[in-house]
């Protein structure tokens, strides 16, 4: 889990395969250093609170990565820029059931980063470690 206790988001990853997929897609603009963008319908009633939170994603129905969350912009058409830092930080796979849009996460609930101290059985891939946890074994 981040250290701060910001309200986070998380949002599926749609369309990619698994993180590996995510990250390749994300390279050149994080490669760049540019901050990330992501549009939405609507600004989240509690906007202030997240700002120095995180967006947590979700694929094959588990949590795998997050971002830090800079902020929030208007951008063209009406619609709200979610922007994300340039940088892709690892957390603790857990299983996460998928939803549409983005949802608030609590720092309490989230995951943990495992550059922080890791998860018990480091070393195991993700997708194992995402099924031994599901079935209550770590």
């Amino acid at each position: 889990m981040a250290a701060m206790s910001a309200l986070n988001l998380t949002k599926i990853a749609f369309g990619c395969d698994g993180f590996d997929d995510l990250r390749a897609r994300l390279a050149a603009r994080i490669e760049r250093g540019e901050n990330i963008v992501l549009s939405t319908r609507y600004m989240p009633k509690r906007a202030d609170e997240m700002v120095g939170g995180s967006l947590y994603w979700i694929s094959q129905h588990r949590f795998g990565l997050r971002q830090p969350l800079i902020g929030f912009s208007e951008i063209e058409g009406g619609r709200i820029g979610i922007v994300l830092a340039p940088v892709l930080i690892e957390v603790e796979p857990r299983p996460r059931r998928a939803h549409q849009g983005w949802r608030y996460l609590s720092a309490e609930d989230a995951p943990r980063d495992l550059a922080e101290g890791g998860v018990s059985g480091e070393g195991i891939p993700a997708g194992l470690h995402a099924e031994l946890a599901a079935m209550g074994l770590l």
